[in-house]
């Protein structure tokens, strides 16, 4: 595991005293009593939270912008590598984990949303959850708007939105890249930009190109879509044996649903992460694996 000098910790946290008179409220260090739960509260597989895993030098969970911007300046002084967080909910662990020295920037804070029904337009900032999109979209229309998001409640926007946003409408609206008219981000100079000063094509690559990929990501701004008069409901009611992990060489059975691999290594993996994942990762599970 590589190691980081002791001395660019101090310059670091040195560097961010000098940027910001609120962020030492909001950064945790590794004697923290507070690290932990911190660290893991958003890890949704339990795989990335492992105590073989590098930990994050640093985490910062910011309320105010110039808190990210002086996260993304003093961390590239100091050669550190930023994972930004906002559900935890990635395949890959790419928000919680790193090889090389790293923060955590978690958008836990970030979660506010704006609803304008009447323009059909909303604010989401890259914390709030898909359920609490959903909610909020409700209850403002009173259930007339929709936006074509993902099934899994907890999810959060800033992930889901970067990567595409593939959801139950997708074949009425597309995905909800479709639907993004602007955003607010801060790139890796620390400036604050939006889609007129960032231009078409970088706000092309945000929507779909990966949430940390050009810079932090803060909010959305989405238009709405209108809830289709015919709608269906399924659901599907499993006993706890049903609800069973059952697996057999190449074949992998989740309840009623089988998954058949020709490589029985990708079978042991699918299941150690089921067992360990959030349920709502066998939803994407079932895509990657063939």
């Amino acid at each position: 595991m590589k190691r980081h000098a002791p001395e660019n910790h101090e310059n670091f946290l040195k560097c961010l005293s000098l940027q910001s008179d609120t962020i030492s409220k909001v950064i945790y260090t590794q004697n923290n009593s507070s690290y932990s739960s911190v660290l893991t509260s958003s890890i949704q597989n339990l795989v990335f939270s492992a105590p073989t895993n590098q930990k994050p030098l640093f985490i910062i969970t910011p309320f105010h912008v110039s808190e990210i911007q002086a996260a993304i300046k003093c961390s590239k002084k100091s050669g550190l590598q930023i994972r930004v967080r906002s559900g935890g909910h990635d395949l890959e662990g790419l928000s919680s984990i790193s090889d090389v020295p790293f923060i955590i920037v978690d958008l836990i804070n970030f979660s506010e949303i704006s609803i304008d029904a009447e323009a059909k337009t909303a604010w989401v900032q890259s914390g709030a959850t898909v359920g609490q999109l959903n909610y909020r979209i409700a209850e403002k229309s009173q259930n007339l708007l929709a936006f074509p998001v993902g099934t899994c409640p907890g999810v959060a926007v800033g992930g889901h939105f970067s990567g595409g946003g593939y959801g139950a409408l997708l074949r009425k609206y597309g995905v909800a890249a479709d639907h993004i008219v602007d955003a607010h981000m801060i790139d890796a100079r620390g400036r604050f930009l939006n889609r007129e000063s960032m231009g078409e094509d970088l706000f092309w690559a945000i929507r779909g190109g990966g949430g940390p990929s050009f810079g932090i990501i803060i909010s959305w701004k989405i238009e709405l879509v209108d809830v289709p008069s015919t709608k269906l409901l399924h659901k599907n009611l499993r006993t706890k044996m049903q609800q069973s992990y059952f697996t057999n060489g190449n074949t992998l059975q989740i309840g009623s649903m089988k998954i058949y691999s020709s490589h029985p290594s990708y079978i042991e993996r699918i299941l150690l992460w089921s067992v360990y994942s959030h349920p709502c990762f066998l939803v994407g599970l079932t895509g990657y694996f063939h």
